[in-house]
């Protein structure tokens, strides 16, 4: 899964890299949890390449709080394309999700040692995400979810799941909201090269969200 990431790269080097018509008015932030306000990419047919703020988690149409988003802020994507909760956003709403890195926690005999998994010779990754529309009764709710997939070489030591990284050379087939060739797009959801990404563990300060300081990205001696 991805529950943690961080966005610190400075807004131009953000529009740069993909290809943004404007930097996004965002801060840098370190601890990013479900439930907030994410950074997130997409294809307008208007107007090109765009950012946009959306509420990290979907929710069903059933769905009566915001808060059930909370438990569909990952999409599995063995199963993204033909799941009721997210075949839908897979096949016409589809986004990017910058990110500086993300975290992950490893369990030893019962405890868990977090992990910041980052790119090794670039600043930023771009996730695979998908979209929803949530009717709240005081407005529309934009929505999104990371899809994830099984380790790389690397991740297998840390957890058994990790945020589909797609290549930059694959952001214009994945966001084409044209594109709805299901066989073609799930062949990009696959593990990043273990070659392209490092990692070292964290202090514990993570696993609180109100923590979101420089600080949580230094390296530490593992506690487990």
């Amino acid at each position: 899964m991805c529950g943690r990431y961080s966005l610190h790269a400075h807004p131009e080097v953000i529009a740069l890299y993909f290809k943004l018509g404007l930097p996004p008015a965002i801060k840098a932030r370190y601890n990013i949890a479900p439930g907030t306000q994410v950074l997130i990419v997409r294809q307008d047919q208007e107007h090109g390449r765009i950012a946009d703020l959306y509420r990290w988690g979907l929710m069903p149409g059933w769905a009566k709080d915001p808060a059930t988003g909370n438990k569909l802020s990952n999409a599995r994507g063995e199963t993204v394309a033909e799941k009721p909760s997210f075949r839908n956003a897979f096949k016409r709403s589809r986004c990017l999700i910058p990110a500086s890195g993300f975290y992950e926690w490893q369990s030893v005999r019962g405890r868990k040692q977090p992990y910041y998994i980052y790119p090794k010779d670039r600043e930023l990754f771009g996730l695979a995400g998908i979209t929803g529309l949530w009717q709240d009764p005081d407005g529309p709710v934009h929505a999104c979810a990371i899809i994830t997939t099984g380790p790389n070489d690397l991740m297998k030591n840390i957890h058994d799941r990790m945020p589909v990284i797609l290549r930059p050379e694959d952001y214009s087939t994945w966001l084409d909201p044209n594109n709805q060739a299901t066989a073609e797009l799930k062949q990009l959801l696959k593990p990043c090269p273990a070659a392209a990404m490092a990692a070292h563990p964290v202090s514990p300060r993570v696993n609180t969200a109100k923590h979101d300081d420089p600080v949580l990205l230094e390296p530490i001696e593992s506690t487990v």
